[in-house]
């Protein structure tokens, strides 16, 4: 018996006889008819194997002053930046620009003023050294994406800067640009997702249950192109819960909205729910409750010809729904324990779809979910009790928690020594790693404080880090820049692994780099990509040649960059590939 099967086979009596691992709202049987016992419409699949370790990770200190707090986090493709901002309304960071070149601010209702402190960086990921960047317009509890050239679209923020949208070039030389009064409604904690065209929409805000789609550069929106959501008012009790809401385009181009406890399926072409979820119990998830939640690999095959693609999204950890009452409006302040489970639901089901509730090992809010290079996903940053808000939460979540998408496991991995609470942020690395920034649960930048100011970054490496398996770690052979072309063939060249790559252990998977600010990571996307075949190159012998299918269309996967990973035996490759998928 393998150890797949022996697994599958202890999950199925454990939701028969004794359900403490894997609870479930509707504990269903595992579907044969998917080949092998799969779960129907798995996200990813099962039958890929991978090396065992016990090794449970090791962080590092990467660079002890990025100059601001990293509220808000993105990395920049085809080159080594990352950039963090957070907002001007702190007026100081630790960071100054090169006196005299201080930048205008525009000040919540007064007058422009003179701010000598940066708000927004970008940082070498690989040198740690730190560009100071200037803008005008807050950009307090924004949102973004990149869009097709790889450009970062931010939109929204506090005040003034709450209808201005925002562009950064990928260039290490580019500034930011600003258009102010281009969004409809203010946007302030809304959340941004790109379509299968590459458009982008914005939903919610404070005081703003509606949602548009954003111009294009050096255009505006009027108030009629603003589009009500009746949803959004809904799901807004007294201390709002649904707040960034949760926004994945789904495989068939319709969006699932998850905000407080409910989820929907939004048509955006014709404006109009065609689906609601079951909702999810225990609490609320989004804005203040602040839980994470991911979308978990999208799986293809070869030649793949089904009509809509199976996705599953995974929604982890949250808060009672009076519990930002209890922390930042209750004298004295009241922490609550937060939420322990994650719900997960297979949204291409519809009508059969409901919530698998599954057990963490610990409370977790305020955290970052990223899906690994592997598939995998890691749960990281956050506490133990509380709410979002200045000083409302506690006993900060310092022990980062591997999902296995495959087997539903949990596993603690080694902790770090540094509170990452309110405003913390995650991003995935083209080397594997985990760039752990930011938290600042201050009213500004403060040194003497419960949980001070945070600027250290780190950078945590993953149990596939694990010395014993470096063997296994491929290298990429590639040219600067490649383009994927939707539904076309194309090859990877790559050295090392085995010395004939076997298929069962192989994975070739495309991710596109989230906006991550407040638990929320925006676009955040993979795709694991249907394989061929794998051959030996006949001019190097420790070279093989992997031949692939690009996604189909843009449903599947939005136009833009992405990081190619090729994964082998668990491990992913020494440093992923930036590749473009288009038309």
């Amino acid at each position: 018996m393998t150890t797949t099967t022996a697994t599958r086979m202890l999950w199925r009596g454990l939701c028969i006889i004794v359900p403490l691992l894997f609870v479930s709202v509707n504990c269903q049987p595992l579907d044969k008819s998917a080949g092998d016992g799969n779960l129907k419409n798995k996200g990813i699949a099962e039958n890929i194997v991978s090396a065992e370790t016990n090794y449970k990770g090791k962080w590092e200190l990467f660079s002890p002053n990025s100059g601001v707090s990293a509220m808000h986090l993105i990395l920049l493709p085809k080159t080594n930046n990352s950039l963090m901002f957070d907002s001007t309304i702190f007026k100081t960071s630790r960071l100054k620009f090169p006196d005299p070149h201080c930048q205008n601010v525009v000040i919540p209702n007064g007058p422009v003023e003179e701010h000598c402190f940066a708000h927004s960086v970008l940082m070498d990921f690989e040198t740690a050294k730190v560009k100071p960047l200037k803008f005008k317009y807050d950009t307090w509890c924004s949102s973004g994406a990149l869009d097709v050239k790889g450009r970062l679209v931010s939109t929204g923020g506090s005040d003034k800067g709450s209808d201005t949208v925002r562009i950064l070039d990928k260039c290490d030389d580019c500034q930011w640009k600003e258009y102010p009064g281009t969004l409809g409604n203010g946007r302030w904690y809304s959340t941004q997702v790109t379509l299968g065209d590459g458009r982008f929409m914005v939903f919610g805000g404070r005081d703003f249950p509606t949602y548009e789609f954003v111009p294009s550069e050096g255009h505006r929106n009027s108030k009629n192109q603003v589009i009500d959501f009746k949803f959004l008012r809904e799901t807004r009790d007294r201390v709002e819960n649904n707040l960034y809401p949760f926004v994945n385009l789904h495989t068939d181009g319709n969006l699932f909205i998850f905000a407080n406890n409910r989820s929907v399926l939004l048509n955006p072409k014709t404006n109009l729910i065609v689906h609601e979820f079951p909702v999810l119990p225990n609490g609320a998830r989004s804005y203040p409750a602040s839980g994470c939640s991911c979308m978990l690999p999208i799986t293809l095959h070869p030649d793949e010809k089904r009509p809509v693609i199976p996705a599953e999204i995974l929604v982890c950890g949250g808060a009672a729904h009076d519990a930002f009452t209890l922390t930042d409006l209750n004298r004295p302040k009241v922490f609550p324990p937060v939420t322990k489970d994650c719900g997960l639901i297979d949204i291409s089901e519809m009508q059969k779809a409901n919530w698998k509730i599954l057990q963490m090992p610990s409370p977790r809010i305020l955290g970052d979910a990223m899906v690994l290079p592997t598939g995998d996903v890691l749960l990281v940053n956050g506490a133990k009790s509380g709410s979002a808000g200045w000083d409302d939460a506690r006993d900060p979540n310092m022990v980062p928690v591997l999902y296995n998408v495959a087997s539903y496991n949990f596993k603690e991995l080694n902790p770090s020594t540094i509170p990452r609470m309110y405003h913390s942020t995650s991003a995935v690395l083209p080397d594997g790693k985990i760039l752990i920034a930011g938290s600042n649960t201050n009213d500004g930048y403060l040194d003497v404080a419960l949980f001070p100011t945070e600027t250290r970054v780190e950078k945590f490496s993953p149990h596939y880090f694990d010395p014993a398996l470096d063997p296994f770690r491929t290298e990429i052979l590639y040219e600067k820049a490649k383009r994927l072309n939707y539904g076309k063939p194309f090859k990877v060249r790559v050295r090392g692994g085995d010395q004939n790559l076997d298929m069962k252990k192989l994975q070739v998977n495309i991710y596109n780099p989230p906006f991550t600010t407040h638990g929320i990571s925006m676009n955040q996307r993979m795709i694991r990509l249907g394989i061929y075949e794998v051959k030996k190159d006949g001019a190097e012998k420790d070279v093989s040649v992997i031949s692939l299918q690009a996604p189909l269309n843009g449903n599947i996967a939005p136009p833009g960059y992405y990081m190619l990973f090729v994964v082998y035996n668990g491990v992913p490759c020494r440093r992923a590939m930036w590749v473009n998928v288009n038309k």
